[in-house]
């Protein structure tokens, strides 16, 4: 497999966070978690995954600082995979990714509904500002040092 190409956009956080969350099997196992499934077991009935990619994937969140593992029985030993802060932190980028699948992907059917329970109406996820509050639009957001919005400086091919 060739190798991944060296430079600085490698040491942005979208290339890291992609190190530990981009694959479908680690976003599938995440949304299980999500969901209520936290042992490995539940888990594998309910997405049919290989389990050694699955064992693969649930050690590498561990590692990673985005599940902690439980012990929750001795005999035979078995462990629950909770979410840490960096986990649930996640989901927010979860359900965005959902809803863009729905709109896109499935064109416009929602898989399965999720209501948000203070108001009882379905999710419409969208990225806000934390400063202002505003939805971020891609024409009104730039890099920090970029001329103009939605473009990127010239320096990122370099």
């Amino acid at each position: 497999m060739p190798r991944k190409r060296e430079s600085n956009s490698l040491t942005h956080g979208l290339a890291a966070a992609l190190g530990v969350i981009g694959d479908w099997w680690t976003l599938l196992i995440l949304r299980e978690i999500l969901r209520g499934s936290v042992r490995f077991e539940h888990i594998n009935k309910r997405l049919g995954v290989a389990r050694n990619i699955q064992t693969n994937r649930l050690n590498k969140l561990v590692d990673r600082g985005v599940l902690e593992k439980i012990k929750y029985t001795d005999k035979p030993e078995r462990y629950e995979y909770r979410l840490t802060e960096s986990g649930r932190d996640l989901y927010g980028v979860i359900i965005v990714m959902k809803d863009w699948g729905d709109r896109w992907v499935l064109d416009g059917t929602p898989t399965p509904l999720i209501v948000h329970g203070p108001c009882g109406h379905p999710v419409a996820p969208k990225v806000v500002c934390g400063h202002c509050n505003q939805v971020l639009e891609f024409d009104h957001t730039h890099d920090g040092d970029a001329a103009e919005p939605g473009n990127a400086t010239d320096d990122d091919d370099a």
